[in-house]
């Protein structure tokens, strides 16, 4: 339950972050913002890292290898994201990232040769079916970024795609702090052909509090990554759609229609069905063999 907690308290937070970020859409750059927040993100995980024991440089070259293509799918997962978040309303955004374990898990079976038994196939394509209401291509609602949305999912995709491919001796917050410091440098580095923009009072606040919530998100996640069992805790995942639901109506008078409600309820029912699934077929597989032995 302590794990289920903190797994909500991660969601919650970092769609805090998500609304935060939302509101300087239209006051910074996107290098710009990016590479500030991610200064304070960075510092913050070296010294979670430190005091945790797991900052460590002493890792294969395979293994740097998989997190710099991680810490490329990151990179791009961020500026798909943020740059649908400034021109969507944030429910619709969340609720299109609510596909991620439908499309994880799909992608697990045509590229790493992962089971998919009829039940998920079918739970992933019904899913599909939801994103589809949400974004709902050739609609008066419909825009480009919509399409960054799903290239956000795409992204997002192929960084916990290829962490599977980590060794286990790899500490998890030195993953995450690779992946920040990518996207801090490189949005840096983009910078230097922006015209950065002087921050106000509220500004500065607004940017203080997208920095501050996405640090504890990752605090939060790390922690109910250690302290739950994975396949009780992910399902409260979930919890980043009400979120942002309710953020959407009281902070930017967003209100989805009946169509994304739909398509919302439908990601979240097979993304559930898919997590519940995956947990029982893994159970059955560690219980399997010791029967046998």
């Amino acid at each position: 339950m302590r794990g289920a907690a903190l797994m909500t308290g991660a969601m919650v937070t970092f769609t805090i972050n998500d609304s935060f970020t939302k509101t300087l859409g239209d006051v910074l750059p996107l290098s710009q913002l990016l590479c500030l927040r991610g200064l304070g993100v960075t510092v913050c995980l070296i010294i979670m890292a430190r005091v945790m024991g797991q900052l460590r440089f002493d890792l294969s070259l395979r293994d740097w290898i998989i997190m710099l293509l991680r810490t490329a799918g990151e990179i791009g997962g961020a500026y798909f994201f943020i740059s649908a978040l400034f021109h969507m309303p944030i429910a619709n955004v969340s609720a299109i990232m609510q596909v991620l374990p439908l499309s994880v898990s799909l992608a697990g079976a045509l590229f790493m040769g992962e089971a998919l038994g009829r039940r998920r196939l079918l739970a992933i394509l019904v899913g599909f079916g939801g994103v589809m209401l949400i974004v709902r291509p050739g609609g008066a609602d419909f825009n480009i970024f919509s399409l960054y949305a799903l290239g956000a999912v795409a992204c997002v995709t192929l960084r916990d795609l290829i962490v599977r491919k980590l060794s286990r001796s790899v500490p998890s917050l030195m993953v995450s702090l690779t992946a920040a410091a990518g996207v801090t440098v490189s949005a840096g580095f983009v910078s230097l052909w922006d015209d950065w923009q002087p921050l106000n009072a509220h500004e500065a606040f607004n940017l203080a509090g997208a920095t501050v919530f996405v640090i504890f998100g990752y605090i939060f996640s790390v922690a109910a990554m250690r302290v739950g069992e994975i396949g009780f805790v992910a399902p409260f995942r979930y919890a980043s759609l009400l979120t942002a639901m309710i953020l959407g109506v009281v902070v930017f008078g967003e209100f989805p229609n009946s169509l994304t409600l739909i398509g919302a309820g439908i990601v979240v029912a097979t993304g559930i069905f898919t997590l519940l699934r995956e947990q029982r077929l893994s159970l059955k597989r560690r219980v399997v063999p010791d029967r046998i032995r």
